[in-house]
Formats: C-alpha cells, sequence, structure tokens
C-alpha cells in the first residue's frame, strides 16, 4: 500500500496529540504525517520533535486556525490545494486527524482501501467512537436554516430530540451502515488528494467549524460522494482543544454555521438563521442574569451571561468584505 497522508492540527492538547500520534505509528498502513501546531504554549512542537522525529512539523508563530493549517498541511505533502494540482509523488490519499483523536490499527488501511474500492467517492469517515466505546455520532444530512436555529441553540439545548435534530443526525440509519452520506465530522476524514485539490482545500473563510461541511459539499457539488466506513474506527475525546476558550467557542460556531448558510442557502437564509440565534441567546443571557441576581450558582451564571453577550456583540454577521456576501475579495473557497 502507497503511503497515506496525515495532516493534523494542533492547539494547546500535548499529550492527546502524542497519543494520536503514537496510534498513528501502530498504523498498519505507512504514512506520512504533518503536523500543524498553532503557537502552542504547552510545549507541543517540543514534543513532536523529540518523540517523533519522522513527522514533519509546521511550527506557526501565531494560531492560523484550524482550516488554514490543514491547507499548510497538504501543501506539505504536496497537495497545492491555491493552484489545485497534486505533485508528482504526493500520496492520493489525506487523513486530516484532530489531534485529541487516535486511530485504532486498521484504521487508515481501511479507510484507504474503502478510497480504492469506491471510485465514486471523494471522502470516507470512520466510525468514531468516545473514550467509553460509545458511539460519537459523526455521519450528517446537510444542516438547513431549521437546524441552524436547532444545533448549539438554546432551543436545541431544550429540545434534542427534535424530528429535525434526528434527521440531520442521521438517527433513522443503522449504526454501522456503510455508505453515502452528505458529510462526516471532521474528527477524521480522508480525502482523495485529487478531490481536494480540485475543490480547493478548506475555505480559510472558516476559521473553525462549519468548513468540513462546506468542504463535502463542495466536493458533491463537484460530482464526488462522501461516505462512512463503518468498519475503520477512531476514538475521539471531543472538543478537547476549544474547550480553552468556551467563550469564544459559542462565537465561531454561530459565526461559521451562518457564514455556510450565507454562502450555500443565500442571504434570506442566512439571516433568518443569524437573527434567530441572536434572538435565542439574548433571552438566554437575561435568564442567566438573573439567576445570578438571585444568587444561584452566581459564577457559573455570571460566566453564561458573559460568554452570550459576547456571541450578542459579535453580531454573527460575514464581514462586510466576505466573498461569501458577493462583493469582492478573495475565491470563495478562501485561497485566491
Amino acid at each position: 500500500m502507497p503511503p497515506v497522508g496525515v495532516v493534523i492540527v494542533s492547539w494547546n492538547v500535548r499529550d492527546l496529540l502524542h497519543e494520536a500520534l503514537a496510534s498513528l505509528a501502530a498504523s498498519t498502513a505507512p504514512t506520512r504525517v504533518v503536523v500543524v501546531d498553532n503557537a502552542s504554549t504547552d510545549g507541543s512542537a517540543a514534543m513532536v520533535a523529540a518523540a517523533f522525529p519522522a513527522v514533519a512539523l509546521i511550527a506557526n508563530a501565531d494560531n492560523r486556525g484550524f482550516t488554514a493549517g490543514n491547507n499548510q498541511g497538504f501543501a506539505a505533502l504536496g497537495v497545492d490545494v491555491r493552484a489545485r494540482r497534486v505533485a508528482p509523488g504526493a500520496p492520493r490519499h489525506v487523513l486530516m486527524l484532530n489531534p485529541d483523536a487516535a486511530v485504532a490499527p486498521d484504521a487508515v488501511a481501511l479507510l484507504a482501501g474503502y478510497l480504492d474500492a469506491h471510485p465514486d467517492a471523494g471522502a470516507v469517515g470512520p466510525l468514531v467512537l468516545n473514550p467509553d466505546g460509545s458511539e460519537q455520532p459523526s455521519r450528517r444530512r446537510f444542516p438547513t436554516p431549521l437546524t441552524g436555529l436547532l444545533e448549539s441553540t438554546p432551543l436545541g439545548w431544550r429540545w434534542p430530540g427534535s424530528p429535525a435534530a434526528r434527521r440531520f443526525h442521521m438517527a433513522d440509519v443503522p449504526i454501522g451502515s456503510d455508505g453515502p452520506v452528505d458529510w462526516v465530522t471532521g474528527a477524521a476524514l480522508m480525502v482523495r488528494s485529487d478531490a481536494l485539490a480540485a475543490a480547493g482545500g478548506f475555505d480559510e473563510g472558516f476559521f473553525m467549524y462549519s468548513e468540513e461541511v462546506d468542504l463535502c459539499r463542495r466536493l458533491r457539488d463537484a460530482g464526488w460522494a462522501t461516505h462512512f466506513c463503518g468498519a475503520a474506527r477512531v476514538t475521539h475525546h471531543e472538543g478537547k482543544s476549544s474547550e480553552q476558550g468556551l467563550a469564544a467557542r459559542h462565537v465561531r460556531f454561530h459565526r461559521s454555521r451562518v457564514r455556510y448558510f450565507w454562502k450555500h442557502h443565500g442571504r434570506a437564509a442566512a439571516e433568518t438563521v443569524r437573527l434567530g440565534v441572536l434572538a435565542m441567546f439574548a433571552l438566554e443571557a437575561l435568564v442567566e442574569t438573573g439567576k445570578g441576581l438571585l444568587g444561584h450558582r452566581r459564577d457559573l451564571r455570571w460566566a453564561r451571561a458573559r460568554a452570550y453577550a459576547g456571541l450578542l456583540r459579535d453580531g454573527l454577521a460575514p464581514a462586510a468584505d466576505d466573498p461569501v456576501r458577493g462583493g469582492g475579495g478573495p475565491r470563495a473557497d478562501g485561497l485566491g
């Protein structure tokens, strides 16, 4: 089997990154691994250099975000998403792996073999497991504006089993069923290098969140399917990088989701989602403030109220010069 390219973009999760790299070292498939460290302060880059000298390390001076970091990693493997060209000798397939994820020994080989056996598939994702062995749902249908009002919002927290949420998370499809899906989460996602280059890589307008659904949608528009392979297994410690800044996480998640709707559904859908999310969090900020004034778990209530106020101040709208709004600036994939 030819070597499979692997890109890991990391920020301040040194011990979990070590676990991820150790799992790749035990892989039954040969790999070429690139770690892009986004200015970690916990010694991650030094650990990689000392413990895994065969791994190519790119140490950024600042946090460039998940999408830009991955595009750097692709280029280091010879997949030039800016020029939309794959260099001779580049891996045929590239696995994007979160730094808080560990692959089973046969997972990389199974995913690469799946792509080889399914020429229509431009991307494939594995079965993702929680550390306790339970399934971490990773298959999705493409989001709708209703999904945007339900996912990671106060309404969604209070109605997790809504029909729209169940459809979005493919709860009607048996666990482990192989085959085409709309998209898979980015904890572990393998893509054909030629499909990745043709799609232009990740849209760097998404700092993080919604980047994988956008990529899978652009792959679909270019004629490539995304598949799920239940035999390949990856264990994921969900959100260990992003949970280090929960307030920023709320803002980035919903700003990216609004941007996704603006890009793929148009202004009306995006504004419906944006204004609906803002209204819900405004009400939630008032509720948390009221509970804090009454003395109920005051530190927690103030922290939540501050986080929600930050989201309201942001406004969640794409910047005026963002190409998704139809103005000037770089290409819609964020690379030009």
